[in-house]
């Protein structure tokens, strides 16, 4: 028999896998620590965890295990539609994640020759749905201050079939600017280009309704908006994302997609997560709260430049502490905590780290952790 490599398709032999955050098995083999002794900073989740409605709510679905889950999610369709104004279920698909939903979306809409547009730095797993297809990405890179410079993006997004927005931006916390994120969707819907803009961390930030796209589905047919249970939900290993869209775009979409693709717990979950409206209101008092707090204290560490954030973790330069994003990380994880190492991002050199927000007494002996470490 031949090599196996040598059967491969030529777009899937040069994937790599795409570094995250949450990497707690791997951390706890490398520090010695139990999983459930390190404090994770990396994966910028909800840190009071789902609801526990929610979590009864999976736990009264065991009993559906034995039979195949609703392959269309339609309960829970439904659900995420009369979450929002102006929605039907016709506007909805569930994934297994987010993340699945980035994949099937290039997977479904890149044709060979086909570009997409990608802004960097910003989320790995758009790159790799792209390399996946066969099809190489396009980068425009930040500003220096880590902003979409709307007359660059606008220039080198000409003739894309897709363009990959994050909001707010992930490593950076920051939020695109209304006016420029509509020039773009836009100009996109001029060109016939379709606009994959990724809301996961926006239920984070305060205004997060009016600063939302999903009522604006209606208005521009091209745009495509990804949502997640993982992050303010809490439901991370429960594996549930959706996307929200016009008919059209979610009719292809359910044809592509594989069958059975969510659990029937994520999917009682989800539903119920939803509708506990008490959760998410402590859950972003919390977060307003602690982000205060660990902005005041991360300011006081003067080797660090700490970009203001809109969503619920920090980006920090720390390039003036005398250390590199991985010489930090390690020497955190040897005291229990793990931050995320931000070197892996495309555009970003080996000084910046992401830490998400967390209760008080976690806050806590991260910044205390900080101050052993860090020269001032």
């Amino acid at each position: 028999m031949k090599p196996v490599e040598n059967l491969v398709k030529d777009s899937i032999k040069n994937l790599k896998p795409c570094a995250h955050g949450g990497e707690i098995l791997d951390a706890a083999g490398k520090s010695g620590f139990k999983r459930e002794e390190i404090l994770d900073f990396s994966s910028s989740v909800n840190p009071l965890g789902p609801s526990k409605k929610a979590l009864e709510a999976a736990k009264n679905s065991f009993k559906e295990i034995a039979t195949y889950p609703d392959s269309n999610s339609n309960e829970l369709r439904q659900a995420i539609a009369d979450h929002f104004d102006g929605l039907s279920k016709t506007n909805v698909i569930v994934g297994n994640g987010s993340t699945e939903l980035m994949y099937l979306f290039a997977e479904t809409f890149m044709k060979k020759g086909d570009t997409a547009v990608i802004p960097a730095p910003t989320f790995g797993e758009y790159e790799s749905a792209v390399r996946k297809t066969g099809e190489t990405p396009k980068f425009v890179k930040l500003d220096k201050n880590f902003n979409v410079d709307a007359t660059v993006f606008a220039h080198e997004m000409v003739g894309a079939k897709i363009v990959f927005l994050c909001n707010p931006n992930n490593p950076t916390s920051i939020l695109i600017p209304s006016e420029t994120l509509t020039g773009i969707i836009e100009k996109a819907l001029e060109q016939d280009s379709l606009v994959f803009l990724d809301e996961d961390f926006l239920e984070f930030v305060e205004n997060e309704k009016a600063l939302s796209m999903i009522n604006k589905i209606k208005a521009y047919p091209n745009l495509f908006i990804l949502r997640s249970f993982t992050k303010i939900f809490g439901l991370t290993g429960l594996r549930v994302g959706y996307g929200i869209a016009s008919e059209e775009i979610i009719n292809v979409l359910l044809c592509a997609k594989i069958p059975w693709n969510v659990n029937c717990l994520a999917q009682a979950a989800a539903v119920v997560a939803l509708k506990d409206g008490e959760h998410l209101r402590v859950t972003r008092e919390l977060i307003k709260n602690e982000k205060a707090f660990l902005s005041t204290e991360l300011e006081k560490i003067k080797s660090f430049k700490v970009f203001p954030p809109d969503a619920n973790f920090f980006f920090i330069d720390i390039r003036k502490s005398g250390l590199t994003a991985t010489e930090l990380k390690n020497k955190l994880l040897r005291q229990g905590i793990l931050i995320r190492d931000c070197t892996s991002f495309r555009e970003l050199d080996e000084y910046f780290i992401r830490v998400a927000v967390k209760t008080r007494e976690e806050n806590e002996r991260l910044i205390e952790a900080l101050k052993r470490t860090v020269k001032n």
